[in-house]
Order: structure tokens, then sequence, then C-alpha cells
């Protein structure tokens, strides 16, 4: 490899200056709000399980920053951006954030809409609704996390498309795209609930989906198909 492409390499993960900046503001509040957190709770030091959720979201919010798609014409951006937003679906359904209501588990009752500020940071504060029809619990981390691996899909599209690939088969055969849709469902497995919060719970699936998450962010901010 020559050193102008090791260079190149070093440029797309170091920060400039004001990235630097950026990341020192957010780092210092989230630090602040885990010492909030932990005054409220009486406790001195944070467990793993509670620094799951702030992965996702640092991780999630520097793949988004960091990644440029390629350029495109306004057909490949439109079916790059459609398959994105299915894939976030997709997540959201296996992940459990979405989910059917309460006349699917044939019970009376909706929880109805709440907001729930008790937990760690990451996970709260979360929207939760509980309809007849649909169920969904919104998570700042999940919503991150997801966001993040359907901008990096969307980028890989672009490039399987710019490469004459189809969107299609080249999502497909971009392996690392389809490991959050497994884990998602070994994990809701494992954690024995469709819902959200209910499987973040369950600190050996949230810990698998975590790992998974971060592995696929790497590989895929480093465009299979393209650089």
């Amino acid at each position: 490899m020559s050193s102008l492409t090791q260079r190149s390499n070093l440029d797309r993960i170091l920060p400039d200056r004001e990235t630097a900046l950026v990341y020192a503001v957010l780092i210092n509040t989230q630090l602040v709000l885990v010492g909030i957190y932990l005054l409220l709770i009486g406790r001195t030091s944070v467990t793993t399980f509670e620094i799951y959720p702030l992965i996702w979201l640092n991780v999630g919010a520097w793949a988004i920053y960091r990644t440029s798609p390629s350029d495109a014409s306004g057909r490949t951006r439109w079916l790059a951006g459609g398959i994105a937003v299915l894939y976030f679906g997709m997540l959201a359904v296996l992940g459990g954030m979405v989910g059917p209501g309460a006349s699917f588990y044939e019970v009376a009752y909706a929880g109805g809409l709440n907001l729930n500020v008790e937990g760690p940071p990451g996970l709260v504060p979360n929207l939760y609704y509980g309809g007849e029809l649909i169920e969904f619990t919104l998570m700042p981390a999940f919503i991150v996390g997801y966001a993040a691996l359907a901008y990096l899909v969307y980028a890989t599209i672009i490039d399987a498309t710019n490469a004459a690939i189809s969107g299609i088969p080249g999502l497909v055969s971009c392996v690392s795209c389809t490991w959050p849709l497994i884990a998602a469902v070994v994990a809701s497995l494992t954690g024995g609930s469709a819902s959200a919060f209910t499987a973040a719970t369950s600190s050996f699936s949230f810990g698998l989906s975590t790992v998974v998450f971060v592995v696929t962010v790497g590989l895929l901010y480093w465009r299979p198909f393209g650089r």
C-alpha cells in the first residue's frame, strides 16, 4: 500500500480540529449525563450493560458524520434511498422497536402513549406507544444506530450501482449488510420479547447486537464496493 493511500485512509479515521472539538463537547456532555444518572441511582460506577447504548449513540453518530456518499444520478439516489428506508424498517421491526399492537395479541389493554425517563442514558428518554394496531418504543440509541446503518447501506448501494452491480443483488452480496438483520432476530429470540425495551434488558442479546453493530459499521464505512 502506497504512503498516499495510507495517508488517505488515515484521514478518513482521524478527525480535523473542528470535528475533534465537536467530539469533545459530545463526550463531555455524555459524561455529565452519566454522572447525573449515577447520582440519582446512588452508585459510583457503571456496568457494561449501561455502556452499550452510549456505544450505539457514539459509533452511529460518528458513522453518519464521517460518511460521504459518492456522486450518482437522481434515479440511483432514489433507488438507494428507497432500499435504505426499507432496510431501516426491517431493522426496526426485527429489532423490536416497532411491532404489532394489542389486537394482535388478543388482549384488551393497549398501553397508550408514555414517556419513560428512568434508565441508562441512551435508552432513555424513550417514547412508548401501545395501540390496538401498532406498538413502538423509540430509544435514542437504536434510532441513531439504525439510522447510521441505513445511511451506510445507502452509500453502499450507490457504490454497488456505480460498480455495475444491481442495487438489491449488491445488498445481498454485501454480507455485512445482512448481519444486523440476523443479529436482530437472534437477539429478539434470546431476549424473549418483541419489545425493544424488554429485549434490551437482556445483557446477552444487547451485547450481541452491539458487537454486530460496531463490526458492521466498521465494514460498511470502508465501502465494500467503493474505495
